[in-house]
């Protein structure tokens, strides 16, 4: 059986009808997509959404429907996966040279993320209790309840680590009182953040976790541990026990999976995040064996389909119409990168896990924060 075939049989399966019509159905600009499939992978997939080759009304739902069918799973995978996983298994692939291509490739796309993102410029999953219903108002919920977590009071100091634009740093300082260090190692980040915040108690440092050397009553990290990589995952814990006081809590927000693996979609890795790696919960608790205690532990995965929809809404509202070539082609990868991941974590194939961390325990219990 061809290509064509084959996958056509498993879009079916999926309920997604080539050139059909419903909005997750796939319509086929190219017949080459199918060899190219086969051949590349999900990579081939993503580029051949960039070159348009194929479009779909309802990105996220054809990737929930494809994700959940495992569609990709049904071929042999490409060499170029086969070496990423090699060089993942062989090389730490997250080093302090390393990180800073995050920053070169992707965190330095400020004006995407200007017209993506919360008014706060928050760069992980939104919160969306009842009664919320739009990203701002899911992002400061998102950042009240980690405040709530670390049961943050005035005057304690507070290190953010990968602290992005500074949005839990400003949170915290205006709503809670609070005094803030953040690391991250985009200059731009820290340039935005410092002009942002310039009369608030926040000091912005462009350096690599395993550079930060204070003291800090309590640590926070969201959608940072991504980019630690699995070699580097003790280290990582280390660096937040060696700044935390022992009465101190850490909250740390990371997308999780049910599998043990050591590369993210090749796709992903090539455009979006360089050395990212999703980690299991067995990894995680490996990781903190005789560093810290578990006290609350909250998956909050769903959450991140609504927040990268209502990011996509904010990017097509905002960014600018009369593209040429390369901004066309742009715009498609940003496109590609927020719907397909909404699609995965509609289909739960990954999720977002909140770790409350105690380096003593909590003598007198732990009281979970929603």
């Amino acid at each position: 059986m061809d290509a064509k075939s084959t996958l056509v049989r498993l879009l079916a399966e999926a309920g997604i009808t080539p050139n059909g019509p419903d909005p997750w159905d796939i319509q086929v600009h190219d017949e080459r997509l199918w060899n190219r499939f086969v051949a590349e992978g999900t990579l081939g997939l993503g580029e051949a959404y960039m070159d348009g080759w194929w479009d779909v009304d309802d990105m996220a739902e054809f990737f929930n429907r494809a994700i959940g069918r495992a569609i990709d799973k049904q071929f042999r995978p490409p060499l170029s996966l086969i070496w990423q996983h090699v060089q993942a298994r062989y090389f730490n692939m997250q080093t302090i040279r390393r990180s800073r291509r995050v920053a070169r490739m992707h965190y330095n796309e400020t004006d995407a993320y200007r017209a993506s993102l919360d008014d706060r410029m928050t760069g992980s999953c939104g919160y969306w209790p009842d009664g919320v219903t739009n990203v701002n108002a899911a992002q400061e919920a998102k950042l009240d309840m980690v405040c709530r977590k670390i049961g943050l009071r005035p005057g304690q100091l507070v290190w953010d680590i990968g602290c992005g634009w500074g949005a839990f740093m400003g949170f915290a300082a205006e709503r809670y009182g609070a005094r803030c260090v953040g690391v991250t190692v985009s200059p731009d980040q820290a340039e935005y953040g410092r002009a942002r915040y310039k009369d608030l108690p926040i000091e912005f440092q462009v350096k690599d976790y395993r550079e930060f050397t204070g003291k800090v009553d309590h640590v926070v990290s969201m959608g940072m541990f991504e980019h630690v990589g699995y070699k580097n995952y003790r280290t990582y814990f280390e660096a937040a026990r060696r700044a935390i006081s022992d009465d101190g809590l850490f909250m740390m927000h990371t997308i999780g999976s049910q599998w043990t693996t050591r590369t993210i979609d090749p796709w992903i890795e090539k455009y979006i995040f360089p050395g990212g790696v999703i980690p299991s919960m067995g990894q995680i608790g490996e990781a903190i064996d005789g560093l810290f205690t578990v006290v609350d532990v909250h998956n909050i995965g769903p959450h991140y389909d609504k927040t990268l929809v209502a990011w996509y809404e904010n990017f097509e509202k905002n960014w600018p119409k009369d593209r040429d070539a390369q901004g066309e082609r742009f715009y498609r990868m940003w496109k590609y990168y927020l719907l397909c991941c909404a699609g995965g974590f509609r289909a739960r194939a990954i999720q977002v896990w909140q770790f409350v961390l105690s380096p003593k325990g909590v003598p007198e219990g732990y009281v979970t924060q929603r």
